[in-house]
């Protein structure tokens, strides 16, 4: 195929056979702007299949579709609900929407969150393993902890191509290598071949017919489009004694998942590792609302002390500072154990360490590029 130079120098093919009956959906967290606009520079003109994108930009806006239509000949715009889907758009989710894809469209929801966040990777990815199937292909980027890997997998179940960063040279390796860890890729390596294989992908044959989308994938899709009736939930999990993070509701444990994944009766889902970096953060947050109630009262106790020094009780302000120093070593306790919790969250043994070690055996080298 003959090539041709896009912006900033980079390599992109000029001809492409232009086919149908695929879709690419990639996946992005933290690091994934710059990995986003390479891939979007050395993509051809007119690409053969459209590409829905969810980067973590949590409710803050975005200017990710400006940046990617500057950055290639392909346009890319924030994705609509009820669009149809074009071949050669960029489609990105939203701020605070998830990006849900079906055979008539677009689905933008402000459902609930998924693995703590909103927009999230794994929604898009199963809606798309449940309505594309074998025309899936699913490309999971640099970022934290391990959304992605779950709706990679559903696109492998589903008859579909599962592409990954490869995390050597990711600014955040977690997600690619979750995904190596838990997904039989297909296809491991550095965002500059990405494009390339994509092309090579979509130049392909109409993709096989598809297969009879699991029963589990197909409920957790209508949780995504909103169908919260708990006959999906019990069908898909058993109750846990934990609790939901975002609503306080009782978790449930998804039968059959390892890592182990948990959904709550209102629809927010979760992974074992992003389950235990939310309950960290609520833990973080309880901690610093009782120190600083307890240095407030610290504080009124020396006060009253004061005053009771002026007035000559002597005893009274003796037994004041006592209590308001037994206050100040338990808030330099409390102190201690939300410094350690919050150095473990950051560092190998926390949320973004411990859990990470749950299926710690050798990660997949898949057959495909490296």
């Amino acid at each position: 195929m003959a090539e041709q130079r896009a912006r900033g120098g980079k390599a992109r093919i000029e001809k492409v056979q232009v086919s149908s009956g695929f879709l690419v959906v990639i996946g992005a967290s933290t690091g994934g702007i710059t990995a986003l606009m390479e891939i979007a520079a050395a993509l051809p003109a007119r690409f053969p299949a459209p590409v829905c994108i969810v980067q973590h930009v949590g409710n803050h806006p975005s200017l990710l579709p400006e940046l990617l239509s500057r950055s290639g000949p392909n346009p890319a715009k924030h994705a609509r609900d009820g669009e149809p889907l074009a071949p050669g758009m960029l489609y990105v989710a939203p701020p605070d929407h998830h990006l849900l894809v079906e055979e008539g469209g677009m689905r933008i929801a402000r459902g609930p969150k998924e693995n703590h966040t909103r927009p999230a990777i794994d929604p898009l990815f199963r809606s798309a393993a449940a309505s594309w199937g074998p025309g899936a292909i699913g490309v999971v980027l640099t970022g934290q902890l391990d959304d992605g890997t779950a709706g990679l997998r559903a696109i492998k179940e589903c008859g579909g191509v599962a592409v990954v960063q490869d995390p050597n040279e990711a600014v955040e390796p977690d997600m690619p290598l979750s995904a190596l860890r838990s997904v039989a890729v297909d296809h491991c390596m550095p965002v500059r071949a990405i494009a390339q294989l994509l092309v090579e992908l979509v130049a392909h044959a109409t993709p096989a017919r598809a297969p009879p989308v699991p029963a589990r994938i197909a409920r957790e899709t209508a949780i995504h489009r909103g169908d919260m009736a708990m006959d999906n939930l019990q069908a898909l999990a058993d109750p846990s004694p934990l609790t939901c993070p975002d609503c306080g509701g009782s978790l449930w444990e998804m039968r059959g998942e390892y890592p182990p994944r948990y959904r709550c009766h209102i629809g927010h889902g979760y992974t074992a590792a992003t389950l235990e970096s939310a309950q960290l953060e609520s833990a973080d947050y309880a901690v610093q609302t009782t120190v600083r109630a307890l240095r407030e009262r610290e504080l009124l106790l020396r006060r009253l002390a004061g005053i009771a020094d002026a007035t000559g009780d002597t005893a009274q302000a003796g037994a004041g500072r006592a209590e308001a120093d037994r206050l100040r070593r338990r808030i330099d306790e409390l102190r201690s154990i939300g410094e350690a919790g919050g150095n473990g969250a950051n560092g190998a043994n926390g949320a973004n360490g411990a859990l990470r070690r749950f299926g710690r055996a050798a990660p997949h080298h898949p057959k495909g590029k490296r």
